[in-house]
């Protein structure tokens, strides 16, 4: 089963256990070639993952928005629906994000990328995840011989904390209306750092430890992996806030010399990177990094830069 329009072709991946959908945005010079062996194949394609439960168009339809960009300077790109999700059959597991945190998505993406490369005549994937989905992405890259590369947005690193306490929930709501965080947070921060400088340099006990040892497997070796990282509204900057565990900083740590890990701050981007300065911030970064990791033959920079149409956002 296929279904073309211009730009874009339905995909469709068949399991045991259902069917897989998704969306393949066709490269610039796919459009105009009437003929796919005339087409130069020397070149990776984009594999979206999006986080927990969002359908392959991503919060905001962010996701069709970067991959019909990349896909306009190059890069053939393909949004999927993870089994239970979106399009594609069956149904979601009942703890999703334990099902995700151990790992459990990674032989079915990793499938998915070998029949991507055979089908589209890839030279490999770059698995593009946001949120939970970058945890997919690291393990889907362990279980993979075609992945080439990793770009994760807002990497997940730790497990999610349990449930507030009933107590707990009425001292937060209680601070809140009394208009006593302002005064209370920067005590609660440097608490936190207390016992961070106390623990050294170790990660806290709800790190995701296996997802942090498939991550040093791949990092180790110099799989290149380009981190984007939201600003928020409160900060800016690579370094965490004061009392939390730095995770960035541990992971490249953990890359050790060979690692080709490069960390970017989307500067304005929410969690989502949906607004519209972290929609332009990932493209932005993305673009630069895939121009020097994955340069394409036989197309000028200024037939590429042409195609731009967002004003170009500077980010720190």
């Amino acid at each position: 089963m296929k279904e073309t329009i211009e730009t874009r072709e339905l995909v469709v991946l068949e399991r045991p256990d259902g069917i897989i959908r998704g969306t393949y945005h066709k490269a610039c010079d796919e459009i105009s070639v009437a003929h796919e062996s005339s087409i130069d194949r020397d070149r990776v394609g984009l594999l979206f993952l999006t986080g927990l439960s969002a359908t392959r168009a991503a919060n905001g339809d962010s996701a069709v928005y970067w991959a019909d960009a990349f896909a306009e300077r190059g890069y053939p790109s393909i949004r999927l629906d993870l089994p239970g999700f979106g399009d594609s059959d069956g149904d979601p597991p009942t703890e999703s994000l334990e099902f995700i945190n151990a790992g459990r998505y990674a032989s079915i993406v990793s499938v998915a990328i070998d029949e991507l490369v055979a089908r589209f005549n890839l030279s490999g994937i770059v698995i593009v995840g946001h949120c939970t989905g970058t945890v997919s992405a690291i393990y889907a890259a362990a279980d993979s011989k075609e992945c080439r590369g990793l770009i994760l947005m807002d990497p997940l690193f730790y497990l999610p904390a349990t449930k507030l306490s009933k107590f707990r929930r009425q001292l937060h709501t209680w601070v809140l209306r009394c208009h006593l965080d302002g005064l209370l947070t920067p005590i609660y921060d440097r608490s936190k750092e207390l016992c961070l400088s106390i623990r050294g340099n170790r990660p806290p006990a709800n790190a995701n430890f296996p997802l942090l040892r498939c991550w040093k497997k791949l990092a180790s070796i110099g799989l290149p992996i380009l981190i984007l990282k939201a600003s928020g509204r409160k900060r800016a900057g690579t370094r965490s806030r004061i009392g939390e565990f730095d995770y960035i900083q541990h992971v490249v740590e953990l890359a050790g010399r060979k690692g080709q890990v490069s960390v970017q701050v989307a500067d304005g981007a929410h969690h989502s990177f949906a607004n519209r300065p972290g929609r332009a911030a990932v493209r932005q970064h993305t673009e630069e990094w895939l121009s020097a990791t994955f340069p394409l033959t036989g197309r000028k920079d200024s037939d590429a830069d042409a195609l731009h149409q967002d004003p170009v956002v500077v980010t720190k």
